[in-house]
């Protein structure tokens, strides 16, 4: 597994993280502080798991005045999007393996 995959498993793997990846994905830029109302955990909590999301190239974070504003990057899952396609040609091969097996069986 490349040392890519394995930050975005990692970073993922988190449910606190992988929501706001997914909030971010599916509402768009949000401010930290409207993270933090949204994700039930604390603010400092909400800001360390951006810094995790945004150092595994997953969010871009944009400063207004005061605020910063976070958005999602989808297309950073593009290595795990290849992996998992990877691994249904791999699974879907020894499927076929073992029906033709199974059929050569019942002969």
């Amino acid at each position: 597994m490349s040392h890519t995959y394995e930050v975005l498993f990692k970073t993922l793997a988190d449910p606190t993280r992988r929501a706001i990846f997914e909030r971010l994905c599916r509402e768009g830029e949000q401010t930290v502080g409207a993270l933090t109302v949204w994700a039930g955990v604390s603010q400092p909590a909400v800001s360390k798991h951006l810094g995790v999301l945004k150092k595994a190239g997953l969010v871009l974070d944009r400063h207004e005045g005061r605020q910063t504003h976070y958005s999602a990057l989808p297309g950073a899952l593009a290595p795990l999007i290849d992996w998992t396609s990877q691994m249904a040609g791999f699974w879907q091969s020894r499927f076929d393996d073992l029906e033709d097996l199974l059929k050569r069986m019942d002969q």
